[in-house]
């Protein structure tokens, strides 16, 4: 289907070298999958970073698009997401507040799905994003050794464009959980989504997919929902600011943590 362009025996040696190196073991390595548009792909500006937080960590890894690991810095999209402005999303600062808040939680591996500008029904099972996401987060088990820990997900802008979207997006968002967990044989895989925030303009179909992400925390075990609302958006009243994307990384962290974050929260500085 998705063809590797190394083979699974070198990768793991990289990948084991790396956590034998920093003190690892392979079985530490969580795994954690980013999926969605743009926003979580990331259109903040990395000119926005400070230069300590440009600075990669030996104990965050990247699993790229030719399905290897690599130590991982911003734009963890930049393979990914072709085409487009590639940018500061939440990853590296979800990442680094996990490690953060509990230095003894091990090494984790970030992989990269996102694409910008697609629908809900454009991730959902038998689609070529969909197919794509599950072959990538098992190659990156098989690579790494490690466990998948959970999605990460930040989509649903472009339902907001037609009421009948925003209608039905609950409907399908609960389907597309329902069936990553089913393919990667993870029936209670964790799952972090964000209640999506850009200028209204006076649409309801912006309320119609919150209603719905926060209906979905509620309806389906293991889900976690933080909210972006109150976040700065950049000047295309879309995409969300460095600074705001540093915030988010932090706030679903948090909620990964089970210190769920409903508004904006201090990101840590490193």
């Amino acid at each position: 289907m998705f063809e590797m362009s190394t083979s699974t025996t070198a990768v793991t040696f990289l990948v084991a070298m790396l956590i034998v190196h920093h003190g690892h073991s392979v079985d530490t390595l969580n795994i954690f999958i980013l999926g969605g548009q743009s926003n979580m792909a990331g259109r903040g500006s990395l000119e926005g970073l400070r230069a300590d937080q440009r600075e990669p960590s030996p104990n965050i890894l990247r699993f790229s698009a030719n399905y290897t690991w690599e130590e991982a810095v911003d734009p963890l999209h930049c393979d990914i997401d072709l085409g487009k402005y590639c940018g500061v999303g939440p990853g590296m600062l979800f990442a680094k507040t996990i490690l953060q808040r509990d230095p003894n939680y091990g090494l984790i591996g970030l992989v990269p799905c996102a694409v910008g500008d697609t629908s809900i029904t454009e991730w959902s099972k038998g689609t070529h994003l969909y197919d794509k996401m599950v072959v990538r987060a098992r190659e990156a088990v098989l690579a790494g050794g490690g466990i998948i820990r959970a999605l990460l997900w930040n989509q649903g802008e472009k339902d907001t464009l037609s009421s009948q979207d925003a209608l039905s997006y609950k409907i399908k968002f609960k389907k597309f959980i329902n069936d990553l967990r089913s393919d990667l044989q993870l029936p209670s895989l964790p799952v972090v989504e964000v209640a999506l925030d850009f200028e209204n303009n006076g649409s309801c179909n912006i309320d119609l997919v919150r209603k719905a992400q926060f209906e979905t925390a509620v309806e389906l075990q293991d889900v976690r929902c933080v909210d972006a609302k109150g976040l700065e958006i950049s000047h295309d009243h879309v995409h969300l600011t460095t600074a705001a994307q540093l915030k988010l990384g932090a706030m679903m962290a948090d909620a990964f943590l089970g210190n769920q974050a409903m508004s904006p929260s201090p990101a840590p500085s490193n």
